[in-house]
């Protein structure tokens, strides 16, 4: 019997080496970064602050749009504009500026 529980623990390690390490366990959340949760509650820079009027302008959405078509006119742009694209750190900035400002008020 002692030689049979012995096997299995064997099998067993051998299981979990050829398996690998995993980074998440079933049933428990990811927790985001604290860079990521920091985000919504930082302010925005000086250089970047503008009223909700001209963040409108910049996203393209009129004052009836709610939270998901900001967000999708957001994501819209930022795909055109991002550095990976050809695309400027400037114009990435603006866009994800007039977004948290939007997304606040």
């Amino acid at each position: 019997m002692a030689k049979l529980i012995l096997a299995l623990l064997v099998i067993y390690g051998f299981y979990l080496l050829w398996r690998g390490p995993r980074r998440y366990t079933a049933g428990r959340p990811i927790k985001r970064p604290a860079a990521t949760r920091e985000r919504a509650s930082r302010p925005l820079p000086a250089a970047l602050s503008f009223d909700e009027a001209e963040a409108r302008a910049i996203l393209g959405v009129s004052t009836g749009d709610g939270p998901a078509e900001i967000k999708a006119a957001h994501r819209r742009l930022v795909s055109a504009v991002h550095p990976d694209r050809g695309g400027s750190e400037e114009l990435t900035r603006r866009v994800n500026a007039a977004r948290d400002v939007l997304l606040r008020s």
